[in-house]
């Protein structure tokens, strides 16, 4: 007999394997969907020099308690018109297909929230946007034809600005276990609010409100559209450059230097020879052997130079700092920033901080809070390449006794972040990443052990002020006696003494 077969969509593949997607039941559905949603209003704000102000609203339904209403509003650059059906209502569309910083990257997120909503509730997805330069504002209810991979608008409504509102706002039901998730979604928010020390967030659910106020109005540089590295590329990439160029006399010199990142005329020269092409051939002559070719020289080539990091945008040292105060209150805090670098090609930059006491609580392991291009990772912590690394120190070198009030902050900033699964929640332990982050968590831990020192020798000082006062009343009175001597005299003797001794001995703690 012979088999039926047919193709599937994009849409369609994810409908049937949500679990790739972070969507694998309604408690990790229901947090994936507050994490896109919060991630794209930033991505929508920040990245275009605007103070986020995002509000964030969790309502369950009357009459089903499974039933949960998300909403969520941002201040963005908001989306055209004409594109917000493609932008919701299409899998693998979007404008981050670029090679720059962004927290989403596969364009797929919000497509899958809206297919989840589709398949546990059956509700459409409400949106309203309106760009900074329009004098509209668009409104639409929206569906996803899965079996085509479009958008089906269910009611749209174009009306006039009376306001100049800019910025996206998305409503949506879906099946989500509010008890189990809760927890999860607060701590993203709370966390997200420490990434982003710039941005206002305002959370509503069924349990109260959370308002995070901005604790700086500072924004980190914006990252900017590169070009690909040379040791990043395959024959896929290379036949897609080559389309786009749409110049049938570009030869392969130029083709280089224009195509990809840190190739001059000299370097481009110098490879072609290397790899053994001759630098006028032109692309639109190269067949598929000579793509092959190309791609395995193009990583091999020892002298390519590292990626720049123009298309990263970590947040600094001090903005890390403010937000590692704001929100865990600690009694010391130090951030810091390590010198950019790569992996295969792609750029990447690690900082890391550090905080102690306050009102961290004291724990048998180091509190370690991880986030990648400025997300924050809540889950498979445990085969994260930080947590590996944590575990790996020997604290008691930096003055750390267990328990202890003791958090570690992480962030890897990249144009590729090389996570371990689709659902983008652990980094994967690639050698010079790494390597990166050890040598950034032993740079705060060293300063951390400073601070702890210092405090040290300021309560030994303490505690000698302490025992010399204690005494001290009785010795003036038997030095009085035996000096025949007013007591008060000597007591203020002995106090000009202590005060000298102790001036020696001060200690300035930094926190």
């Amino acid at each position: 007999m012979s088999e039926k077969y047919r193709g599937l969509s994009p849409a369609e593949f994810f409908h049937r394997n949500k679990e790739i997607a972070g969507f694998s039941n309604p408690s990790r559905a229901l947090y994936q969907t507050v994490r896109e949603l919060v991630e794209n209003s930033l991505d929508a704000t920040e990245t275009h020099g605007i103070l986020p102000y995002i509000d964030v609203e969790v309502r369950l339904h009357e009459d089903r308690p499974e039933w949960v209403t998300l909403r969520v509003a941002d201040n963005g650059i908001g989306i055209p018109v004409h594109e917000i059906p493609n932008v919701f209502g299409r899998v693998f569309y979007g404008s981050k297909y670029v090679v720059r910083q962004t927290r989403g990257v596969f364009g797929l997120g919000v497509k899958m929230a809206v297919l989840y909503a589709q398949m546990t509730t059956g509700k459409p997805i409400y949106v309203k946007s309106s760009t900074r330069d329009s004098d509209v504002v668009g409104e639409y209810l929206l569906y996803i034809d899965i079996s085509r991979n479009i958008p089906h608008v269910q009611k749209m409504r174009i009306k006039k600005k009376n306001k100049n509102w800019h910025g996206t706002i998305v409503r949506l039901t879906l099946e989500g276990a509010w008890l189990q998730s809760k927890k999860r979604i607060e701590d993203y928010i709370r966390r997200t609010a420490l990434i982003s020390p710039y941005a206002t967030i305002r959370y509503r659910s069924p349990d109260g409100e959370l308002l995070f106020e901005r604790v700086s109005k500072e924004l980190p540089e914006p990252p900017q559209i590169g070009k690909y590295h040379p040791k990043g590329v395959d024959i896929e990439i290379l036949k897609d450059l080559i389309r786009r160029s749409n110049n049938n006399d570009m030869t392969l010199a130029g083709f280089l230097e224009k195509y990809f990142e840190g190739v001059g005329e000299k370097i481009a020269q110098e490879f072609l020879t290397w790899a053994g092409f001759q630098p006028d051939t032109k692309v639109k002559e190269l067949k598929l052997a000579d793509l092959e070719k190309l791609a395995t020289a193009m990583k091999n080539f020892p002298k390519w130079r590292r990626p720049r990091p123009l298309t990263l945008s970590p947040l600094g040292p001090e903005l890390l700092k403010k937000g590692v105060k704001s929100i865990l209150k600690p009694e010391f805090a130090t951030a810091v920033i390590r010198p950019p670098s790569s992996y295969g090609g792609h750029a990447f930059i690690v900082e890391a901080a550090i905080a102690y006491g306050g009102e961290i609580p004291p724990q048998d392991n180091v509190l370690l809070l991880r986030f990648a291009n400025k997300m924050p990772l809540l889950y498979d912590e445990g085969v994260d390449v930080s947590r590996k690394i944590v575990d790996s120190i020997d604290w008691s070198i930096y003055k750390i006794k267990f328990p202890a009030p003791v958090a570690v902050v992480t962030h890897v900033c990249s144009t590729k972040i090389p996570f371990k699964g689709v659902g983008k929640e652990a980094i994967a332990d690639v050698p010079e990443l790494e390597h990166e982050l050890e040598i950034a968590i032993r740079d705060v831990a060293r300063r951390l052990r400073i601070y702890l020192s210092k405090l040290e020798k300021m309560y030994e000082v303490k505690r000698k002020e302490v025992t010399i006062r204690k005494y001290m009343g009785e010795v003036s009175s038997s030095l009085a006696y035996v000096l025949n001597m007013d007591p008060n005299s000597i007591s203020s003797l002995l106090e000009e003494l202590l005060k000298k001794e102790l001036e020696k001995k001060e200690v300035t703690v930094n926190a």
